[in-house]
Order: structure tokens, then sequence, then C-alpha cells
């Protein structure tokens, strides 16, 4: 998993940090002790060490020579001592838990085993304080790095049901749609097949033409979830108009018009807005008894709004119930579509007056 943008950011603090510290013992070193035959290994093994953190991977056959010079170097001079606090960082968050609390215990034993020798006696506060301050620093890591994977594992859960939700409406908007639409048609074709075959072989084979599409969006939908209309047509302007005369029959005449300038729009917001004028044509072939239906799509410069309006036999949408049954049950679905995008449903309906429901969503929330 990628770090966070405040992991980031501490791990640059770290950084910066630890090349202030190694600088500062560095300075404090060569203050006192100047003349000591030390000093031109505690300068080469100074400089060794920024350069090997410069070129670090931050992996682990990097992290022990590191630890290794800051080792030699603490035992030189414990001023460097000081560099610990960062080193202890980089342990816990590159190593395995048990792994980094044993190197912490080890880099705290000798920060104590340096200290006591620079005080030169048994000093309670070097003593306990290093340990006291390691184990708060490692307790506070831990617990955010554990707070943190709650976190992502809640966001990844949070993700896979939104994910499971769109499938479940991709589904009910294409395939499941389309089998209640040969359904219907078969079973029209049963009605008439005696008295009249050739009505009865026309809807077989628009029902045959309803497979192909489902076929082909079936494939779409395995291959990449996009809406095969979209991939044919390459945009949602040519789609709609293709929808419009795909759905056109005998009983139902459905044209499309255009408003406004377009604009670019996501593509989850096109594959969305196409979704919505099937369904809510699959409604209207099933449920509405109407002889005319209009798809406007409107862009207003804020916003992109879809319209879909017939003159069927309308519904009541005061009433729950009602409008369920007249409706199918695409209308919550179609909700949880626009929610995602910031958008809003509305729905104008009346008993004998058709339909109008519009679909819009803000273009500044792309």
């Amino acid at each position: 998993m990628a770090p966070s943008a405040d992991s980031r950011r501490l791990g640059l603090i770290m950084d910066a940090a630890f090349y202030i510290l190694l600088a500062a013992s560095l300075a404090r070193f060569l203050i006192r002790h100047h003349e000591t035959p030390r000093a031109p290994w505690v300068i080469a093994l100074s400089l060794g060490l920024a350069v090997l953190y410069v070129l670090g991977s931050r992996r682990t056959v990097w992290f022990v020579p590191v630890v290794a010079v800051w080792a030699v170097l603490v035992i030189l001079g414990p001023s460097f001592a000081w560099c610990a606090v960062p080193l202890l960082y980089l342990a816990l968050r590159m190593l395995p838990l048990r792994v980094a609390l044993g190197l912490v215990v080890l880099l705290t034993g000798l920060v104590v085993v340096t200290q006591v020798r620079l005080a030169g006696w048994l000093d309670p506060n070097v003593l306990l304080a290093p340990p006291a301050v390691a184990a708060v620093a490692t307790a506070v890591f831990v617990h955010m790095q554990r707070q943190t994977d709650r976190e992502a594992a809640l966001e990844r859960r949070a993700g896979m049901l939104a994910e499971r939700q769109r499938l479940a409406m991709e589904i009910h908007d294409t395939l499941a749609q389309g089998l209640s639409s040969q359904r219907m048609l078969l079973q029209a074709a049963e009605r008439v097949w005696a008295d009249d075959p050739a009505r009865a072989r026309e809807h077989v084979g628009t029902a045959a033409e309803i497979a192909d599409r489902n076929l082909a969006e079936a494939r779409r939908f395995v291959h990449d979830l996009a809406p095969a209309e979209l991939a044919e047509n390459g945009s949602l302007t040519a789609a709609l108009r293709t929808l419009a005369g795909r759905e056109s029959s005998d009983a139902l005449t459905v044209s499309f018009q255009s408003d406004g300038v377009p604009a670019d729009l996501p593509a989850r917001v096109e594959s969305t807005l196409l979704r919505i004028a099937q369904g809510a044509l699959a409604n209207v072939r099933e449920h509405a008894r109407a002889t005319t239906a209009t798809i406007t799509l409107t862009y207003l410069g804020d916003q992109v709004a879809l319209d879909i309006a017939d003159d069927g036999c309308g519904f009541d949408p005061e009433r729950p119930a009602v409008a369920a049954a007249e409706r199918g049950h695409g209308l919550p679905a179609v909700r949880a579509r626009l929610r995602q995008f910031g958008g809003t449903l509305t729905i104008e309906s009346a008993l004998g007056e058709g339909t109008v429901l519009s679909a819009a969503i803000p273009l500044e929330t792309r």
C-alpha cells in the first residue's frame, strides 16, 4: 500500500531531523575533542553516514549498514546518540514489528551505555530517560500505524461495497432490463402465434436483437464494465441518439435532442447518464403505455441535465408503493447513481398526464 501524504510528510521531517542531529553531534564533538586522534575517523564516518543515508533505498539491506556506522560513531562520540530518534522511527516503519522492537531495545541500550560513560556515574536520569522516551515513541508510532491500517481496511471495505452496489445497478440497468424485455416480447409472441404468425415472428426477432445487445453488453461488462453503446458510438450524444432509434417501434416513438454547448464529461458521468436513460426507457416501455418519449441532454454551463419525458399513463410520485408498482424498482438505483456525483433526481408526473424524469449532475464536482 502506498504511504499516505501524512506518512510521507513525517518521513521528510525525520530525514531532516537526522541530518540536523548528525551535523550538531559532529560540531559538538569537534568543538570539544578536535585534537583527539579519533577526530579524523569521526569526521570520515559522519560524512560516510550522511552519504549512505542520502543514497538509501529504505530497505533492510540499506538500514543495517546505517545502524552499524551510527553505532561505531556513538562509541567514538556519545553525542551521536541523539541520532537514535530518527533511526528508531525508520526501524518501526521498515522492519517487522518484532524485529523493530528488538532493534529499539538494542539502540536504547547503546544510548544508555554511552551516556553513562559520558556522565561518569550512574545518573538515574540517564538510566531511565532514554528507555522511557523510546517506549513512549514506540507506543505512539505503533498505535498510529494500527489506526492507519484500520482506516485503510475500512476504506477498502467501503470501496468494495460501493463497487458491489455499482455493479448491481449496472446489471439491473442492462442485463436485467434486457431479459425483462425479452420475456415480454416472447409472451406477446406466444399470445398471437396462432392468429398472427407474422407479428409473432416480429416479436421473436426483436427479442433476438435484444439478446444480441445483451450479449455484447455482457462481454463489454466483463471486459471493462464500460457501456457498449459509448464504446461503439464514441460520445454520450451519439450513444443517446442511437438508443432513441433502437427503442423506437410501432407502438413507441423515441426521439433525442441536445441543447447547449457540449462539454467534456468524465467517462463515469457519461456511463451514469446513459444507464439512467436506458433504465427510464425500459420503465416507459414496460409500464407507461406511452406512444412517444423524448430524451433531452442539456449542457447548462455549471451542470449537465438529462430529461426523459413520455406521454404515458403517469403515476403519483407522492405514493411510493404506487411508484414502485408502476415504474419498476429502478428509481432508487438512479438516485444512488446520482449521489456519487452530487447530482439530483426530479420526477414530475400525474395520473393520465405522462412523466418527466430529470437527472442533473453539477460539472464542478467532476
